[in-house]
């Protein structure tokens, strides 16, 4: 039995892919020259900045809280009404746009409520909310 042998194929590398894409790559970069010169010939007028200002977040919704025994806190620290005013009044010196939000006991004061929402409208703040709980039906 005679056996054929067969022809083994010499292994090249076919470089025909590389050279095209080696081409666009030197007529991009040729054009995108061209572009730049054609660019710095047109007159532009540039607008201009003023002085850079760092960017501040305002507060998150501080929270005056009014417990049963007619203890007032702005965001868990006890305070006086008028201690209350002064606190607001700074803070919104500071942010303009601050939000504040009122949460107050079921069975408490109202008298104490429309005092804390009076102090809290003579500091200066717009934004007052009002925390009230969902009943369930």
């Amino acid at each position: 039995m005679t056996c054929r042998r067969k022809q083994t194929e010499d292994a090249t590398i076919n470089l025909t892919p590389m050279i095209d894409v080696v081409f666009l790559l030197v007529i991009f970069f040729m054009v995108g020259s061209e572009f730049s010169e054609a660019e710095s010939r047109i007159p532009v007028n540039v607008p201009t900045a003023g002085q850079m200002q760092p960017m501040t977040r305002g507060p998150d919704e501080m929270v005056v809280a009014l417990a049963l025994d007619s203890t007032i806190t702005l965001d868990g620290q006890p305070m006086s009404i008028t201690q209350l005013a002064q606190t607001l009044k700074q803070h919104h010196t500071n942010y303009p746009d601050l939000r504040v939000a009122v949460r107050g006991e079921a069975n408490g004061s109202l008298q104490q409520t429309v005092e804390v929402l009076h102090a809290i409208r003579s500091s200066g703040i717009e934004q007052i909310g009002i925390s009230t709980k969902r009943m369930n039906r």
